[in-house]
């Protein structure tokens, strides 16, 4: 399978040494995965090359026959500023790599430096290039708010203001080589989002996602890395990771934030290096997936508190989409609701059955505490109870009680009277609690009186004695 070019624009190595250009080209590639590189031993052919458009990021070789390093860094900086340059010198020389770095030069590095400090500043310029490239993808979205592959969401149903920028913004970030941290409670459909991530990025492999809560230690390094033949008791073959299984695609780590922390310091050494270890092996692997990680906790409490590591969690927050709850886009109820029909009745081998007219409403006035995964979960039952042509009510209104059974409203922990200096009378007390119900359930009584646990004909006669 040939291997999709990183990063997305080309580096040009200008070098009037071609066994250098070839050595260097080949530790870009064994060291960091960089293997859309061009070559050039000919500083006259530079800019030429650079009008043709494609070009990044420059290594420019600073003693060259014909046209100078420096001259070229100022002709460069000049004619593309949006290029940069990193200047490579046999040289030492404080003053020249100042006024280097003052006609322009990203950075300066010399020749006889370890490989870790010339793969490192070329890795630094290209993590810069790509959040410039990212922050003007995003600029452009966000002002045209149109959706350039509205495909790639096809299976998320919403019509939310919210949710839509949130599309906008996973366009402008799927091409990144950078980590994507997706956060969200359980049920909101992180998983989706990762498809849409995966399916925008333009990889070429496949999709490989997996959940690491409750893994150890040693499972999830096995997980992930895979074993040699031999690596450990009743490991009779090799076998490979899931990082190897993704290959040029995605890995969706699900539940990140139930890492122990010596995942966590796996996982940093890996998005930091690009590089593994197959357990029983000390030889490298290069890492070629696109990571996206997923979470229902607040890993921002949990660094606070010592549980998740610092260091990791600033290098997830790279890219981070945060997927808002139902609750906060109940617009999207009655979508969904009849998306959920359709989809039930096909998969039951039944007539799609009609909802009343009511049941968007009264789902509406529900908090949903597992979001999407529980308004699905509630439809395909009432789906096969279904017999009748409109579809009863009746499953839903047991889980939305049973589920307000079992979690305490938060309000009546304390006494709301307890502040006030007169106690308001029953009636009084009735009759707010009366306009209250009608505000929530806009207007309709029959929702207005399930929740207030009364009749609909015992709302009616109050509601009449007020006229």
């Amino acid at each position: 399978m040939k291997s999709t070019p990183y990063p997305s624009f080309s580096i040009l190595l200008v070098d009037d040494e071609p066994a250098w250009l070839k050595s260097f080209s080949l530790t870009l590639k064994s060291r960091a995965g960089i293997n859309n590189v061009l070559i050039c031993q000919d500083s006259r052919e530079v800019m030429g090359i650079l009008d043709r458009g494609g070009v990044g990021l420059v290594l420019l070789d600073l003693t060259m026959p014909h046209i100078s390093g420096e001259t070229l860094l100022q002709q460069i900086a000049e004619s593309h500023p949006e290029i940069m340059t990193i200047i490579v010198s046999g040289m030492n020389q404080l003053d020249t790599a100042v006024r280097c770095m003052k006609l322009g030069a990203f950075d300066y590095i010399v020749k006889t430096d370890e490989e870790d400090r010339l793969v490192g500043g070329a890795m630094r310029a290209i993590r810069m290039l790509e959040l410039h490239q990212e922050f003007r993808a995003m600029s452009d979205r966000m002002i045209s708010r149109e959706l350039k592959h509205p495909e790639a969401f096809a299976d998320i149903v919403t019509s939310d203001r919210a949710m839509h920028d949130l599309f906008n913004y996973v366009e402008a970030v799927s091409p990144s080589h950078q980590p994507l941290l997706i956060t969200g409670e359980s049920g909101v459909g992180k998983e989706l989002i990762a498809r849409a991530v995966h399916a925008l990025s333009g990889c070429q492999g496949p999709l490989v996602a997996v959940n690491v809560a409750g893994l150890d230690d040693t499972v999830f390094a096995d997980t992930l890395f895979g074993h040699v033949r031999g690596a450990y008791t009743g490991a009779d073959q090799a076998r490979p990771g899931m990082i190897e299984q993704a290959g040029n695609g995605t890995l969706f780590l699900d539940e990140i934030g139930d890492l122990s922390i010596a995942s966590q310091v796996k996982l940093l050494r890996l998005l930091q290096e690009g590089e593994y270890f197959q357990l029983g092996s000390d030889r490298p692997k290069r890492m070629n997936a696109r990571i996206v990680v997923a979470t229902h906790r607040d890993l921002a409490a949990k660094e606070a508190a010592g549980t998740f590591r610092r260091d990791l969690y600033y290098r997830l927050c790279t890219h981070r989409i945060q997927i808002p709850p139902l609750r906060e886009r109940t617009a999207d109820i009655p979508l969904l609701l009849d998306y959920f029909l359709e989809q039930a009745a096909q998969s039951l081998g039944k007539k799609k059955p009609t909802p009343p007219k009511e049941l968007a409403q009264i789902l509406a006035t529900y908090s949903f505490p597992g979001n999407v995964r529980e308004l699905r979960g509630m439809v395909y039952n009432a789906v096969s109870l279904h017999k009748e042509r409109i579809l009863s009510m009746d499953s839903f209104l047991k889980a939305i009680g049973r589920s307000r059974v079992e979690q305490p409203l938060p309000a009546l922990h304390e006494n709301p009277f307890q502040s006030f200096e007169r106690i308001p009378t029953f009636a009084e007390a009735a009759e707010l609690l009366v306009e209250e119900a009608i505000s929530r359930a806009n207007g309709v009584q029959a929702i207005a009186a399930r929740l207030l646990g009364i009749s609909a004909p015992a709302l009616n006669k109050r509601l009449k004695q007020r006229k």
